[in-house]
């Protein structure tokens, strides 16, 4: 494939490399970073992908591998941090955009919550739409991995919503009589 065809295809995947960086790294300047190293390694070695491959699968396992290699690094020099990640809204007025804001804090505090391997499957099937074969060959796990990841999460989350919404359970109650 020719480099600018190439060039493209990676500019339109940023905002999904972004993103699945910010759940690796947990800052959005180390995710930056991340997502920076990432395409470099990615241009540097333009003539290993496959043209008709899929790029973002590519580009994830890139992406992921550049994290792996940083945490490793990290953990012998014995600094790393985790930084909360302050979202950008912008809202059409004050009152939507502060009710957006405070349900993405909700939202982001208890995706935090999670352990980093649930993170991680929740963002590649529920966010960022890959099969649970595709985001298992991307976290390098077998599939009843990816699958159990999910479920653990999601019941984690549904159970926090639950508790923290007692209007839920009386709904709830009310439909199981």
């Amino acid at each position: 494939m020719p480099a600018h065809g190439l060039h493209s295809q990676l500019v339109a995947l940023l905002p999904r490399l972004r993103r699945f960086a910010l759940v690796l790294a947990r800052n959005a300047d180390a995710a930056d970073d991340l997502v920076q190293a990432a395409v470099e390694r990615a241009l540097s070695r333009a003539d290993q992908w496959e043209a008709g491959t899929r790029l973002d699968r590519w580009m994830c396992q890139i992406t992921r591998t550049v994290w792996l290699n940083g945490r490793r690094a990290a953990v012998l020099r014995q600094t790393e941090s985790i930084d909360d990640h302050e979202a950008h809204l912008a809202g059409v007025d004050g009152v939507r955009s502060m009710e957006a804001k405070l349900t993405m804090d909700e939202v982001r505090g208890r995706f935090a919550k999670l352990p980093h391997g649930q993170q991680q499957a929740l963002l590649l099937v529920c966010v960022e739409g890959y099969t649970y074969t595709e985001a298992a060959a991307l976290l390098g796990v077998p599939l009843g991995t990816v699958v159990s990841r999910l479920t653990c999460g999601r019941t984690t989350l549904m159970a926090e919503q639950l508790a923290v919404r007692p209007d839920n359970i009386a709904y709830l109650r009310r439909k199981e009589s």
